[in-house]
């Protein structure tokens, strides 16, 4: 139970008003009555001057649409919208009686088709043009609207102030570095932030030729000329000077492919169909194996065995070399806080990216073909693994390890024999999760020259042949499943 000197300590401003709705709020299991007449009023002031920002924000960004609606509905120009789409469309209509009359004169086949299409703008402007009288004829009806919503809001406000502020002064009592806010940095800072929101925002949907230039984001096209040409010039010097690195990359990547696609394209079907079954079922159980059998059955049956087994060797490459790479450098991260926090970032647009967007690079190192596919695999699906291998070594307990080191353990002895077993199950999981997110990448690896089952799915989207996009995407599905039995391991 926390004392009045407390909470006096905490909101320093209306110290009796506080200590009484604290009090109140703090004693009661129910929800209890409390109104705080200085946050209905102000609103996302009291809340940003309390250092409550996640509620400041918000209140501000709502009141600040409602307060819009009502400057617009008394004063503003509502029909701006529609007006603008009116000369777009009118423009259009100029353009389009041009052309028609040119095909009169010399391509009478296309008279009627420039008719038709001077018809349908015109009825679109008609409509442009009614929907502006009936916001015109609502305005007050919108001002209104936010009048209503801006009291709801406000009156939401001050139910909730006392009580957000009480659970922040909870959190105080523990953490003394939670701020209880009312510092002039607050002050001017919030009040800033409030008058240059609304100010600009409500200009500039309410009158909007008042400041053209919110508008529109003032551009410079040197800016990005030049920031092509250094960006071009630099992939050139890196493909000049890092060319035997290349290539020993490609080497590396390469090796490991061969080999599988080696194992899975040369080796008797039936041999490869047995093997892979037997080791779903010791994994899985013989529920799991009958099911991947029947999985192989179709996609032999259906002519995706090669492709399938491509498919398979590919990302077994990339699932490979991610598991050998990522889990070392997990174990490092995990005793290296300093170096996770540096390449956490990178791993987080490694996973955020758009594939298209990384495949430039790649493909600009790397050329086009099954080593850039890996690699674009590789750089989507290798990160799970690391952050999974982190979270798992951080998450043995410390008794364990110290216990282990009170008996004289070593660091090798230490991490093999303690760690990484209680961090097996954890370690696993993200080896799953490389494997799986690896494969949702095969449709895309195949715009960079990989065959496989991708290439299949591809084609369909070119030639719109659905049937042999929804057969190569339910094989797909069938190599994820198998996949994932495999490495769960977990017994039906």
């Amino acid at each position: 139970m926390s004392s009045n000197q407390d909470i006096k300590n905490f909101v320093k401003a209306s110290q009796d008003y506080y200590v009484e709705e604290f009090n109140k709020i703090g004693n009661s299991s129910k929800l209890v009555f409390s109104f705080n007449i200085f946050a209905c009023l102000f609103g996302p002031l009291w809340f940003g001057i309390r250092s409550i920002w996640g509620y400041a924000f918000t209140f501000l960004i709502l009141e600040t649409f409602f307060i819009v609606q009502i400057v617009r509905g008394f004063f503003g120009d509502v029909t701006t919208a529609a007006l603008e789409k009116i000369a777009g469309v009118e423009s259009t209509i100029v353009f389009r009686k041009k052309q028609l009359e040119a095909a009169i004169e010399k391509a009478p086949e296309k008279v009627e088709m420039f008719k038709r299409t001077i018809q349908s703008l015109e009825e679109a402007v008609a409509g442009y043009r009614l929907e502006a009288q009936v916001m015109e004829a609502n305005a007050v009806y919108i001002a209104i609207f936010g009048i209503v919503a801006i009291t709801v809001i406000k009156i939401v406000q001050g139910f909730m102030a006392n009580h957000v502020l009480e659970k922040r002064f909870s959190q105080w009592l523990s953490d003394k570095t939670v701020s209880s806010g009312l510092t002039p940095f607050n002050y001017i800072f919030t009040v800033l932030v409030a008058v240059i929101v609304v100010t600009l925002t409500t200009i500039h949907y309410s009158f909007p030729e008042m400041m053209q230039f919110l508008n529109k984001f003032p551009t410079h096209p040197e800016i990005r000329l030049t920031s092509i040409s250094w960006i071009e010039t630099a992939f050139k010097t890196a493909v000049l000077k890092g060319d035997s690195f290349f290539d020993g990359i490609t080497f590396g990547i390469r090796t490991v492919l061969d080999f599988l696609e080696l194992l899975f394209l040369q080796t008797p079907w039936i041999v490869i169909f047995s093997l892979i079954v037997l080791l779903t079922t010791l994994s899985a159980g013989p529920r799991a194996g009958i099911v991947t059998g029947s999985f192989l059955a179709y996609m032999g049956l259906l002519g995706f065995w090669e492709l399938a087994m491509i498919t398979i060797a590919l990302l077994n490459t990339a699932a490979f070399l991610s598991i050998v790479l990522g889990i070392p450098l997990g174990i490092y991260c995990a005793s290296r806080p300093r170096f996770y926090a540096f390449i956490r970032p990178i791993m987080d647009f490694m996973q955020t990216m758009p594939a298209f967007v990384f495949m430039i690079p790649v493909i600009a190192f790397f050329g086009v073909g099954k080593v850039a596919a890996v690699l674009i695999t590789m750089i989507f699906g290798g990160t799970p693994v690391v952050r999974f291998t982190v979270l798992a070594l951080k998450g043995v307990p410390s008794n364990v390890r110290e216990a282990a080191i009170s008996y004289g353990a070593t660091k090798w002895y230490l991490l093999s024999k303690v760690d990484l077993p209680l961090a097996a199950p954890t370690i696993m999981a993200g080896v799953n999760q490389t494997v799986l997110l690896s494969l949702t990448m095969v449709v895309v690896a195949s715009l960079v020259g990989a065959k496989g089952l991708g290439l299949e799915v591809l084609e369909a989207l070119q030639y719109t042949n659905v049937g042999q996009g929804i057969l190569a995407g339910i094989a797909i599905l069938f190599c994820a499943l198998i996949l994932d039995k495999i490495v769960q391991g977990k017994k039906d």
